[in-house]
């Protein structure tokens, strides 16, 4: 068959219950339900809780151990086939990536929990395992896409926001005007802005504009003023400390220090 279900379970472990280090020979993806408990896999642990799922590949050497104060209950799903392969590959789950998260996502939950109620002794019983067995795992191709349609939205995000950096940073705008612009609230523009770019929104704003005094300093006869206002700095006291915070010297020493590389 394309897709067998070999085995299905619930468990609540006592505390400091575990298995391995050994190896399976079939795919198998836990969901914790509620406690905690560590994964070990290729020389890395992994700490679980609620809402995460865990997977082990054929042949994979691992051991996992429910938490001893808090031990974890959990849910689970052996299976097999030529399709397993390919339909996992479709999910955020790889060797290098053996843990997901989907917390507050009840369908996933769900998903598994439907695999264990269809067991039974009736003829039907197996098709309707392996049919749920396809749904849970079309649940979590499903949440490998609504991340990475997210991710595509932050990086629209992130370009609007700077192409109205590079077109109005001479102006009096600041981090509420971007994100007001991009259609963001505060704090998610800083979020995918640290996400992406290692700097906040107003991190960023204040480098470019820098940047761009550094290049009017080397390129034009512009005042010290001149340039502040031209870069979006209304005061120019404040431009020279915060080029020095930046630079590691005042715009006028930057001046000279670029003369100097002329001769």
């Amino acid at each position: 068959m394309c897709l067998t279900v070999y085995n299905s379970g619930i468990q609540q472990c006592s505390p400091l219950c575990g298995w391995g280090p050994a190896v399976r020979d079939h795919y198998l993806i836990h969901y914790v339900m509620s406690g905690e408990g560590t994964f070990s896999v290729d020389n890395r642990t992994y700490s679980l809780s609620a809402g995460q799922l865990f997977i082990i590949y054929p042949s994979q050497e691992v051991s996992y151990i429910a938490d001893d104060v808090n031990p974890w209950e959990y849910a689970w799903v052996g299976f097999n086939g030529i399709e397993a392969d390919r339909l996992l590959h479709l999910t955020d789950f790889s060797r290098n990536n053996p843990v997901i998260s989907c917390r507050g996502n009840r369908a996933v939950r769900e998903g598994i929990l439907n695999i264990y109620h269809g067991a039974g002794r009736e003829v039907y019983d197996e098709s309707r395992m392996t049919g749920y067995l396809y749904l849970f795992l079309s649940q979590l191709i499903e949440l490998s896409e609504q991340g990475k349609r997210g991710e595509l939205g932050n990086h629209s995000y992130i370009e609007k926001a700077l192409k109205y950096i590079q077109y109005n940073y001479s102006g009096n705008i600041g981090v509420e005007d971007i994100a007001e612009n991009v259609g963001l609230s505060r704090s998610h523009l800083h979020r995918i802005f640290v996400q992406n770019l290692s700097a906040s929104p107003n991190e960023f704003l204040t480098k470019f504009r820098i940047n761009k005094a550094c290049s009017l300093l080397k390129n034009s006869d512009l005042s010290i003023n001149g340039i502040a206002n031209s870069v979006g700095f209304n005061d120019p006291l404040y431009f020279s400390r915060v080029f020095k915070k930046i630079k590691g010297v005042p715009p006028s020493r930057y001046v000279e220090q670029q003369k100097n590389k002329e001769v």
